[in-house]
């Protein structure tokens, strides 16, 4: 859908509350370089009309009848970039939507009609903005990414430092390591597409090399060094 000489940042409103949607509509028309294209009440409908209008911005609210923000938030997102605009403060849903692909997350209540303005253009140019308490959930998911990160590469570390000590093969370490998360033979040859008889092979290769004699001593062993 367009207009002769229509501006360029279009945008779709996703509330079930009629009331929002026309606060909000009315914020966004009286400026001169936005134009809201539809509203929709709930998921389904917003799924159905950022395929069909392909907005620059999606305003979406979480709370809605039939589908909720948080469902149909990616699949938006690959029509649209998505401002959540909603009463949620929650730090669990925060994350989730901006896992799923939310450009920016305002909270009712948190924000003026200027700063409504604003965070639509940054999310228009691509760029993010964030509430203060959704900032904080942001930065609280680097910081868990970054630890994941630094937890994976030292148990990398420690098992190149234990296969080097203990010169165990790679099909040997694969071994160790799903001993180490407690799965039985059968279990591990099934994972590794193997036969159990090997499996047992490769395990007492392993406890040869660890100097052990048991599936415990050489687990504590493994993960001790």
């Amino acid at each position: 859908m367009t207009w002769p000489g229509a501006p360029h940042l279009g945008v779709l409103i996703v509330d079930d509350n009629p009331i929002v949607r026309g606060a909000l509509r009315g914020i966004l028309e009286g400026d001169g370089g936005i134009r809201v294209l539809a509203e929709a009440a709930n998921g389904r409908e917003a799924i159905a009309a950022a395929r069909r209008l392909r907005p620059t911005v999606t305003l979406l609210d979480h709370r809605m009848p039939i589908a909720d923000g948080l469902s149909v938030l990616a699949t938006i997102a690959q029509y649209t970039r998505v401002l959540v605009l909603t009463s949620d403060d929650d730090a669990e849903l925060i994350a989730g939507m901006l896992h799923q692909g939310a450009r920016g997350y305002l909270v009712h209540g948190e924000f003026d009609p200027a700063e409504l303005l604003r965070a639509v253009r940054e999310v228009a140019g691509g760029r993010g903005w964030l509430s203060p308490v959704a900032a904080s959930v942001a930065a609280s998911m680097v910081r868990d990414q970054q630890a994941r990160e630094r937890s994976r590469h030292q148990q990398t570390e420690r098992r190149a430092r234990a296969r080097a000590h203990f010169g165990l093969t790679e099909r040997e370490e694969d071994v160790m390591q799903l001993l180490c998360e407690g799965l039985s033979n059968a279990a591990i040859a099934h994972r590794l597409r193997l036969t159990e008889k090997t499996v047992k092979n490769h395990l007492n290769h392993v406890f040869a090399k660890l100097h052990v004699r048991s599936r415990t001593e050489a687990v504590v062993l493994w993960t001790s060094s």
